[in-house]
């Protein structure tokens, strides 16, 4: 572990204590005086007419409070995060099988359960388009009004078909990503309780609660002043509950029943409903001269979007940014398309499209350094960006050496040995590296509003609030450590304020890489007013010069005077009034208008250590060694938390996951057939090097890590695999029956 990663003091997350006892609660732990309990049907079929409903049956039953269909829908029967094109309840068609019928409120979860089996639901079914390659046909039902094409991004510079004319080496592959679970370990859930005023209070996990309340005020038809979202604490996210999900259903049974409404998914109803990594299939031919250098670069997406749009463009828009990744190609085109079908909704998710294109770009890398027999890390330097280059669309980016910084630690640590993996009768070893980028924010063209609020409340503490949330991420421990060192008082004097939108302001989206990016930018706005305003109210209370004046820990001190503050904050507080400091800015973008282009960007490299099992087929990450460059450290622990967990979450997509659908139905609705990685599959020898430097001048602080460690490890686990037996794999997850193919076809045991 890097030296600066461990100076720091590190202290105990905030809301340590309570997750590791299990005496947090947890929104979906609530429970209200005389409240009913919910529950969604779902459609039968993935693709289908309805002729009917009737719910005549369902409101017979004893302890039923309320059954509720399209017709029950006051506003907008349709939500979704930037196009609202997914019915709250569907009216005559489904398209999913996760696509909403009915909802009950009953006096039981049980009762709730029954009730749906006695919605009469006549469907006629309709053809299933259960691949993109079905949706493009031209004889395919159109899933919408305007067809089956989503969302279409591209990307074009220089002249590629010339350039390839001149290439000596050209590498073409297709490589296929499966569609990937979140697997967070709170399935949805949450209770809307009804107010007086005929308002609501939604309790229920969100990673935007200020867009959750848009969305249901559009739904329920009433202003968004009389919607309360209240989103923390939550157990887990990782993109998955950025969208609506229980929301709509528990406002509208709330609203109806005039009581207070719980709605908390079992697991199997949390896969039928909840959005997905996206699938793709990236087709590339990349061509270099004699030495190394890449001349032409064709890159050719397919993502398969499910039924609904959520934030699909954006996603594809995300990979077709980064196809060129941290290496300057000359003359590049990529186009990708985002298509629907009838499989499960495919949204938000960790790496954001990075992931799958970064799979893709190093594959190349490593193909090509294959066949010009090139060393795989001298290949990417040769064509690796430099410090002021343009970011990967041509767009003027914040100048960073970190693309630089973490290949050469990267060849460091592929020269150290790491155990002494000898090859035996059964086993083969190899090593991979693999190295990325990744835009931070939403990208030019987003509405991304940041800020935040810090004042001195009537207890004497420093209340900082921010709009986003804490979805397990460890943005509380980043927020605290971040006021203790500008602000300089001490962990006793801090209090928290986020996850609530009566009385937190607009930050924006618990996403994108942007919280620990907000917050210091945020601070470093509002610390200066803020010490200004109790320094000057101390003064002018004792007339001691400002200039003598300093925050410090538990109050106000003197210079010279170090027994303790000269004012403490509660004291201050009992006289001030005016003492609160707001900030609102948009999060920094780059000043080029090119279709979602970031400006700030982290680096992550990856070199990992596998063994194949030649009789199994079966491959096993012995040893990852990440290295990260996001600017300085604010909380170690959170740091190589998100690192750590996120290489771990990539060995499974790269290993194990695939959230399989069948004729548009999931293959699996558990846990039980749907593997992700336990701690025998987590390497003990795993190591995170932070690269903390910035270039000199740079003023936009440290960076976002929450997704910048998921992405490396993909492609250095499929580089390993080739070090090891000579296979390249091009499909994930990897699959052990492709490695025993060619084994055998190697003739690698021979005894066979």
């Amino acid at each position: 572990m890097k030296s600066k990663l461990i100076e720091k003091e590190d202290r105990i997350r905030p809301d340590g204590l309570s997750k590791v006892t299990g005496s947090l609660q947890y929104l979906t732990d609530l429970t209200f005086p005389d409240m009913l309990y919910g529950k969604v049907l779902r459609s039968k079929y993935p693709h289908a007419k309805i002729l009917s409903i009737n719910t005549e049956k369902a409101e017979a039953i004893p302890g039923v409070e309320a059954v509720l269909t399209y017709k029950d829908v006051p506003g907008m029967n349709r939500f979704g995060i930037i196009i609202p094109d997914q019915p709250v309840f569907c009216e005559d068609r489904v398209r999913y099988i996760g696509d909403a019928i009915a909802a009950v409120a009953a006096q039981s979860f049980e009762i709730a359960e029954e009730a749906l089996k006695h919605i009469e639901v006549v469907y006629e079914e309709l053809q299933i388009l259960d691949s993109p390659d079905k949706s493009l046909r031209p004889n395919a039902i159109r899933l919408h009004p305007a067809g089956n094409i989503c969302h279409r991004s591209s990307y074009q510079n220089g002249d590629v078909q010339q350039a390839f004319e001149e290439c000596v080496a050209i590498v073409e592959e297709t490589y296929e990503l499966p569609r990937q679970l979140h697997a967070y370990m709170e399935t949805e859930g949450g209770v809307v309780v009804p107010e007086e005023n005929g308002g609501i209070t939604v309790y229920a996990a969100t990673q935007h609660g200020f867009k959750d309340r848009f969305q249901i005020s559009r739904i329920l038809g009433i202003p968004e002043s009389m919607i309360r979202i209240v989103s923390n604490p939550i157990g887990g996210s990782f993109g998955g509950k950025d969208e609506q999900n229980i929301q709509p259903y528990a406002s509208l049974l709330a609203l109806a029943t005039k009581r207070p409404v719980k709605i908390h998914n079992t697991r199997q109803e949390s896969i039928r409903a909840s959005i997905k990594r996206h699938p793709m299939k990236i087709t590339v031919k990349t061509g270099t001269d004699s030495t190394g250098k890449i001349l032409a670069h064709q890159v050719k997406i397919i993502a398969d979007k499910g039924a609904y749009t959520t934030l699909g463009p954006a996603v594809l828009d995300f990979s077709v940014e980064h196809a060129a990744g941290p290496y300057i190609i000359p003359n590049i085109e990529t186009e990708g398309i985002s298509v629907y079908t009838n499989n499960g909704v495919s949204g938000e998710f960790r790496g954001f499209g990075g992931n799958q294109i970064t799979f893709a770009l190093e594959g190349q890398m490593d193909r090509l350094a294959e066949v010009l027999k090139i060393d795989p890390i001298e290949i990417r330097r040769k064509n690796l960006r430099t410090t002021t280059d343009l970011g990967p669309l041509g767009h003027r980016i914040a100048p960073t050496d970190g693309a630089s910084l973490v290949l050469e630690k990267v060849q460091k640590l592929s020269k150290q040995l790491k155990k002494d993996y000898k090859d035996s009768l059964w086993k083969r070893y190899g090593t991979g590296i693999a190295i990325t980028m990744h835009g931070g924010g939403l990208g030019f063209g987003r509405l991304d509003s940041a800020g935040g609020r810090i004042s001195l409340n009537k207890q004497g503490e420093i209340e900082i609030s921010f709009g986003f949330e804490e979805c397990g991420q460890g943005l509380l421990s980043v927020i605290e450590n971040l006021v203790i060192e500008e602000i300089g008082c001490s962990q006793q004097d801090v209090k928290i304020v986020i996850g609530d939108t009566s009385v937190v302001p607009i930050s924006g989206s618990s996403t994108a890489s942007r919280g620990t990016s907000i917050v210091w930018q945020s601070l470093q706005k509002m610390k200066g007013p803020f010490k200004g305003k109790l320094c000057k109210y101390v003064s002018d209370a004792t007339s001691i010069c400002k200039e003598e004046l300093y925050l410090g820990p538990n109050g106000i001190w003197k210079v010279g005077k170090e027994d303790g503050p000269f004012m403490t904050y509660k004291e201050c507080a009992e006289g001030i009034v005016d003492q609160t400091v707001l900030t609102s800015f948009h999060f920094p973008v780059t000043p080029d208008a090119v279709n979602g282009g970031h400006f700030l960007y982290t680096f992550g490299g990856v070199k990992v250590d596998v063994e194949v099992d030649l009789l199994s087929g079966k491959v096993k990450v012995l040893s990852i060694d990440h290295v990260i460059s996001a600017g300085p450290i604010v909380s170690p622990k959170g740091y190589i938390g998100q690192i750590e967990g996120g290489g771990v979450m990539s060995l499974g997509y790269t290993l194990l996951e695939d959230m399989k659908m069948i004729n548009g139905q999931y293959a699996t609705t558990n846990f039980d057939s749907y593997l992700i990685p336990n701690i025998v599959d987590v390497p003990f020898d795993t190591n995170v090097f932070a690269i903390e430097d910035l270039v000199e001048g740079d003023s936009y602080g440290p960076r976002g890590v929450g997704e910048i460690g998921t992405i490396a490890i993909i492609p250095a686990v499929v580089k390993a695999v080739h070090d090891a037996i000579g296979c390249w794999v091009s499909k994930l997850p990897i699959s052990s029956e492709e490695i025993l193919e060619n084994i055998e076809s190697k003739g690698m045991l021979t005894w066979i």
